[in-house]
Formats: C-alpha cells, structure tokens, sequence
C-alpha cells in the first residue's frame, strides 16, 4: 500500500476517471498537488462530454482508453476491481511494471492519513448523510475534505459543476465507505456511522460481520438503532452514539414530523440532556429525517454542537440525482430525477412520492444485466406494492456500455413479475421511446420520476421529457 506522504510524488492514471467513484478521488488528488491524466469509455463513446471538457480545464490530461496514457513505470494506474486484464491500460501498465491501487484501496490510504476521519457505512442513504456530514462540518468551519459518489449541490458553482468532492485544508476527512466490495475493512475511522444494513450485495452474515468489525474499529460509533440489523450491532462499538425515530432508545430522536411534498420539518430531541430543537430539511421524505438525523450525530460526536448541526441541515439543499426535481409543467406535471436502483432506494423514493397525491409514472432503467437478474424479483415486487392501480412503471433496456456480461434476461422479465404481482407496468425498449409514450401518456397532476443508477445521460433524458412537456402544452 502506498503510504500518504508519497501519494503526491507520482503521477497517477485512472481507468474511467468521470465514474461517481472515481471522478471525486482525481479530485481530491489534484487538490493536494498530484499529477493525474485518466480515461473513460464514456469520453470516447461520446457521452457526457461537458463532464471531461470540465476536468481538461482543470489541468486533468485525457486520453483516449487505448493505453496511450500509461507512458512511465513511474505511474500508479487507478482501476476498479471490476476493470478487466484485458482493458489496454491495464495492460500497458502490465507490460511497464507499473503499481496499481484500486479505488477503494486509494480512498482508503486518504482517508486514513487524515488526522480525523468520518466513515458513513450503511446499504442505503450513504451519499446523502456524507453530503449532509460534510455540509454542517464546513458551516462549522472544520474545512472538511469531503469524498461523495454524488454531486453535492450546496459545492455545486458553474466552475464546479460536478461536485462530487472538496479538498479542505482542515482535519476532517468525510467519506462514505462500500460494502459491496468488502472494502469497508481498509478504513480506520474516528467516527464510524450505521444507517441501515439490508440485503444487497452480500449475505447478511457477511454484513453482519463487515459492519460489526467496521463499528468495533472507530473510537466512536454512531448507530440507528431503529433499524434492527444496526442496533444488533451496536454492542461492538467502544464509544456509542445513537439515533432513531421510533426508539425510546435513540440518545438523539425526533417528533412532531411533517411532511411536505418537497421538505420536511420535526423537532430533534436529544435525550441526553433532554433539550429539544426545531429542524426544517430542504429535501423531502422520512428517509431523509434519517439521514438528517445521522449527520446530526455524526457532527455532534465530532464535536459540533447539536444546534450548530441542525441549524447548517437548514441549508441543506440535497444531492443530484437524489430525488432532484427537475420542474414542474405550467399544468402542474412535476419531473424528479432519482438514483432509485435497488429495492430499498426505489421503496424510499416510492414512498415519499405516495405520501402526496396525484399519479406517479416511474421510468425505470436497470444498471445493468447482472444486478436486474439479482434483484430483480424483489425489485418487482417494491415496484408492484408501493404504487397504486393508477400508477404506472415504464422500463426500458438495461443499461449497456460494453463487455461480455450475459444479457439474455432483460426489463421483460421484470414487467412481467411486476404484472404478476398485481401492478401496472410497460416494457418500451428504448429511451427515447419511453420518452415518447411519458410525453404522450402524461397529465395535469402526474409526477414523472425517472430512476437509474451507473449513467449520468439520465439527467439529460430527464430534462428532455420536461422540455418535452412543456412543449406538449
């Protein structure tokens, strides 16, 4: 493993540098004076292009992703574990005896240099509670490093459009830490915080044991003990902080909630001294109360006062792609841009649409060919029980950019499974089709949500079907 001192030495290349995982770590490497060149498949197809004319005004060097890049042994090459042997810089940098980190790996070496380290672990809500952390931590004037897998819009400025760091001079290092990959054991945290542990990956035993020895490690562990799987683990923590909704428990609660159609107020009760304060959240969903409510403790167990906290969450304006309203139609038609991709994200961002009423029309687009023959039932099913005989699902093709992934069980399956579960759904195999049938389907009322994970065009397609609406009138 590379020691931290020596990450800014040499020069570094990452294998699809615009990815969520990647793109915030070449930027939090060139804030502290590293020289990074990359590529990405998507640059080369086309996609996202204002995304990598970005990074090249940035000083970022680009190449195509044809091993033109790995050009000295001096370079280390960034590469997800899931980058095949096969990939031309992998190669090259084979040939050059060049080291490689994978993107945990190198997150994990920065995070652990850091004097005082905020891990957000949990299946769900991870980006959201570290946007959030990282927000309260910079109000607070800790000048936090923040590393996100989404853009943070409180960060976002038009010479920042993809936000997805910040590179702060303070102690503090927020981060949120993956378990799919099992890489949430490289960390060493001051503050450790579970949201929620449900089946996504792994197997419960396997998380079981990941976020148990993932708390055991911090000096202090900050758990909602609402959720049953984190609160079982709340006895492996040295130091413990908790929250919840519904525990008489929770050291840090809420009552008197509202819900809004695009906000959210309760008022926090923190037990410890018995004092309570009033919350107002920019961003809507009982999900979020949670997430508020983690960053809250997090902050706090990090040393900034529970008022101070709640007062930075009032500013607060939430992710992109995290339930991002895109607009709303002269006759009433509201488009929501979501990363809903996995049953428990899709159930929240179901839920906090059915608490409001009017019709909701979800456009789904699987991230891939694998995770919808995994989670594809149980997907279904979420999708067939939290929307009502109005509603309806559109689904497109599984995203594809490439490779040798077995895609004989695609969106039809899924149509049918949500059909045979009693819902309404339809199968429309391209995007723009999809489009298509929203701009001609829509009415006064609807909220259009369009969900999907692994590709930032979706942003772009939601923009158009409200162009599209708009046009309609």
């Amino acid at each position: 493993m590379t020691d931290a001192p020596a990450l800014t030495t040499h020069p570094w290349f990452f294998c699809g540098i615009g990815g969520s995982g990647m793109l915030p770590l070449a930027l939090i490497l060139k804030g502290q004076g590293a020289e990074v060149a990359g590529s990405d498949r998507s640059r080369d197809q086309g996609r996202t292009p204002e995304k990598f004319t970005w990074l090249e005004s940035l000083g970022f060097k680009l190449f195509p992703q044809d091993g033109s890049g790995m050009v000295s042994a001096d370079q280390t090459l960034v590469a997800s574990a899931a980058v095949e042997d096969t990939v031309p810089e992998v190669v090259r940098a084979s040939e050059l005896g060049c080291a490689r980190m994978s993107r945990a790996e190198l997150l994990a070496t920065l995070f652990n240099a850091a004097p005082f380290g905020i891990a957000i672990g949990g299946t769900s809500g991870k980006s959201t509670v570290t946007g959030m952390t990282g927000w309260i931590m910079t109000q607070a004037g800790r000048d936090p490093t923040i590393m996100n897998g989404a853009v943070m819009k409180n960060f976002r400025t038009p010479d920042a459009p993809f936000a997805s760091a910040r590179v702060g001079k303070g102690q503090v290092f927020v981060s949120e830490v993956d378990e799919s990959d099992g890489s949430i054991a490289l960390y060493q945290p001051s503050v450790a915080v579970l949201g929620n542990v449900s089946l996504d990956h792994k197997s419960l035993e396997e998380l079981r044991q990941l976020f148990g020895d993932f708390l055991a490690r911090a000096d202090k562990a900050v758990v909602n003990l609402d959720d049953a799987e984190s609160a079982a683990l709340a006895a492996r923590a040295r130091s413990l902080v908790t929250f919840g909704i519904t525990s008489a428990d929770a050291q840090i609660g809420a009552t008197d909630i509202v819900e809004q159609a695009t906000a959210l107020t309760a008022t926090v009760l923190d037990r410890r001294d018995g004092s309570t304060h009033p919350l107002t959240l920019q961003v809507p969903g009982r999900h979020n109360l949670y997430n508020a409510l983690a960053a809250i403790t997090a902050a706090n167990a990090a040393g900034v006062p529970v008022t101070e906290a709640i007062a930075a969450l009032g500013s607060f304006t939430g992710l992109a792609r995290r339930f991002d309203i895109v607009g709303t139609t002269a006759s009433g038609i509201t488009v929501i841009d979501d990363f809903g991709h996995n049953p428990d994200k899709v159930s929240a961002t179901l839920a906090t649409l059915k608490a409001h009423p009017g019709r909701v029309i979800a456009f789904f687009q699987p991230h891939g060919y694998g995770p919808l023959r995994q989670m594809g039932a149980e997907l279904a099913q979420v999708l067939a029980s939290k929307l009502g005989p109005e509603d309806v699902t559109i689904l497109c093709d599984p995203a594809y950019f490439g490779g040798t992934v077995d895609r004989s069980e695609g969106s039809e399956r899924i149509v049918r499974l949500i059909r045979e579960a009693g819902g309404r759904a339809e199968y429309i195999p391209t995007r723009e089709e999809c489009g298509d049938w929203i701009a001609n389907n829509a009415r006064t009322g609807d909220r259009v949500v369009v969900m999907g994970a692994r590709d930032d065009t979706l942003s772009t397609f939601a923009e158009g079907v409200l162009t599209r609406l708009k046009d309609a009138l």
